[in-house]
């Protein structure tokens, strides 16, 4: 038998906006009692891991902290591992903020680019933000322009919440590559930096011979499944819908219409005696 860990998407798979999808919960606790390894990572950067911890707190939700990846976590690590120090202009949330300043280099506030501030700028990352201006923009485009390393931390155009779909950090990403004709290094899924980060956290939690991805997004979370081997489960409560599906390349390995389903496909499947189950 061949044991199983599970990678979670989070907007549009376990909640959408600030409402957890049915099951949600029930799901996290079935995978703890049965010391099944899974992680939540999210391409969303505008929360850092202990931000997202109380927002599924508030939800009914209890993760460990180590078990939630953001793509500002994983931009933070990649940045730590291959860049030297340098200053960085930031534009995102304030988790990405958060990330930055780990870093222990120099981030620059937005009032610091101006009269001439950008020319010192070595990277500028770019993540979902909230408090996007057009003076953001300026400064991050001069900046890259100048030869500043252009890093996105998603490529998300979108992400779903309660009203529907809102602009994502690829559709700031697109505005900056359309003004600096400057292709981005992008760290979130469907990349490999993302999925070296995620592999490494589910081997600390315990063994597996197999990854189960669960997403929403054809583009992202299947795509990144498809990528590295893992096993694409798509739910239909986020972006991609089954007309998506026809129309893609990609396509997921299976499909349910929410993660309350794949609790109870989880259940049928890997049977009520076995603490940690895997796939014949």
């Amino acid at each position: 038998m061949k044991r199983i860990a599970l990678i979670f998407d989070m907007d549009g798979v376990i909640y959408r906006g600030n409402e957890p999808i049915e099951g949600a919960g029930e799901l996290v606790e079935f995978l703890k009692e049965r010391g099944i390894p899974f992680i939540f990572l999210t391409n969303n950067s505008t929360r850092d891991p202990a931000m997202y911890r109380e927002k599924l707190l508030s939800m009914g939700i209890n993760v460990p902290e180590e078990r939630i990846i953001t793509s500002g976590l994983a931009t933070r690590l990649y940045m730590e591992k291959h860049f030297e120090p340098g200053k960085v202009f930031v534009i995102g949330g304030e988790g990405l903020w958060r990330e930055m300043k780990r870093l222990g280099w120099s981030v620059l506030a937005l009032e610091e680019t101006g009269t001439g501030g950008w020319k010192e700028v070595k990277y500028v990352v770019v993540g979902l933000d909230p408090a996007l201006t057009y003076e953001k923009l300026k400064y991050g485009t001069l900046a890259i322009r100048n030869g500043a390393r252009f890093i996105g931390t998603n490529p998300d155009t979108t992400y779903p919440a309660e009203e529907g779909l809102y602009p994502g950090a690829g559709a700031i990403i697109a505005a900056l590559k359309a003004s600096t004709d400057v292709e981005p290094l992008i760290i979130g899924k469907p990349n490999e930096p993302a999925y070296e980060v995620a592999v490494e956290r589910l081997k600390r939690i315990g063994p597996f011979d197999e990854i189960w991805m669960v997403g929403d997004r054809l583009d992202t979370d299947i795509a990144f499944a498809k990528r590295f081997g893992m096993k694409a489960i798509m739910v239909l409560t986020g972006v991609s819908n089954l007309d998506d599906i026809g129309e893609s390349p990609v396509k997921p390995d299976l499909v349910l219409p929410s993660v309350r389903e794949l609790l109870d496909y989880l259940r049928t499947k890997l049977g009520e005696g076995n603490e940690h189950p895997g796939t014949p």
